[in-house]
């Protein structure tokens, strides 16, 4: 994408400044992270200080999706059945969806909005398992699912009247959410999203994929394919919404890897409603104070 106008550049960069930044203890373990010699108990030493990450973690673990054996007590046992990226993760959505605001003026479903990221996050996880594995993190295909349209909360929230606007033309005349931005606004929620994830202190490589999930000349990779087919999926299955309605004819994502029919690939995931049921345990429990 070419180099934004100044003035468009500064109120893009205001708009992301005014979203509210991650607890103290997630950008802790942000901080963590980043460093590949992590230590498990450091990580399991930041969560626990936080107890309501903590309950939170272990309810979405204890819940039918995980399906363990035994009842999860405490993160330190989360770490061990799961995994430390997996209970990192977790601890990202959170606290992610834990700052989405609740209601906008320009009219966009906050809730329907969460529903179809969550699956979209749910159902990439799943495809790095079975389509990218050693190529792609299911975790970090899970986390890049749930924020890749993270763009779109910025602009209902603080620039609400061309978010609107770009809303209707998608409705009216059929063109995809962010080519409407782009004429409304001069970004898309790609690039907004990604300035967000930036100053949340992710990895390039994450920054990366929710900047280009739209952009058919950018370098593809496992993740890349991962999420943009999970989001035709979740689109083409209309559970939740993203303010993009699946159009028939559209062209499936990464057919390199997929194949050209997305009907194939949705058969090969099984049982949809498990992933449905996640997305609703994991939006069931961010809400609870």
């Amino acid at each position: 994408m070419s180099a934004l106008p100044l003035e468009l550049e500064r109120k893009l960069g205001i708009a992301v400044e005014r979203m509210p930044a991650f607890p103290k203890s997630v950008q802790k373990i942000l901080e963590l992270t980043r460093n590949i010699n992590c230590l498990p108990k450091e990580l399991v030493a930041v969560i626990e200080k936080d107890p309501v990450m903590t309950v939170k973690i272990l309810k979405v673990i204890n819940s039918a999706y995980y399906g363990l054996p035994n009842k999860i007590n405490s993160v330190a046992q989360s770490v061990v059945y799961l995994g430390i990226n997996t209970v990192k993760n977790l601890a990202l959505g959170f606290a992610a969806v834990g700052i989405l605001p609740r209601m906008n003026s320009a009219g966009f479903d906050i809730q329907r909005y969460l529903l179809h990221s969550l699956l979209v996050a749910s159902i990439g996880r799943q495809l790095a398992t079975q389509y990218a594995k050693g190529e792609a993190d299911p975790g970090d295909c899970y986390i890049a699912g749930l924020l890749h349209d993270f763009g779109k909360a910025v602009f209902a929230q603080f620039m609400a009247a061309e978010f609107r606007e770009a809303m209707l033309q998608t409705s009216l005349e059929g063109k995809p959410l962010h080519e409407a931005e782009r004429a409304t606004i001069g970004a898309d929620h790609a690039l907004v999203g990604a300035m967000l994830a930036k100053r949340w202190q992710f990895p390039d490589h994450m920054i990366d994929c929710i900047r280009d999930h739209h952009n058919p000349a950018a370098e593809p990779s496992a993740l890349m394919d991962c999420l943009r087919m999970a989001n035709q999926i979740a689109r083409k299955l209309a559970i939740g919404d993203s303010g993009n309605p699946w159009r028939e004819g559209e062209a499936v994502a990464a057919p390199q890897r997929f194949g050209d029919d997305i009907n194939v690939v949705v058969a090969s995931l099984g049982d949809l409603q498990r992933y449905i049921d996640d997305a609703q345990i994991f939006a069931q429990v961010s809400g609870d104070k």
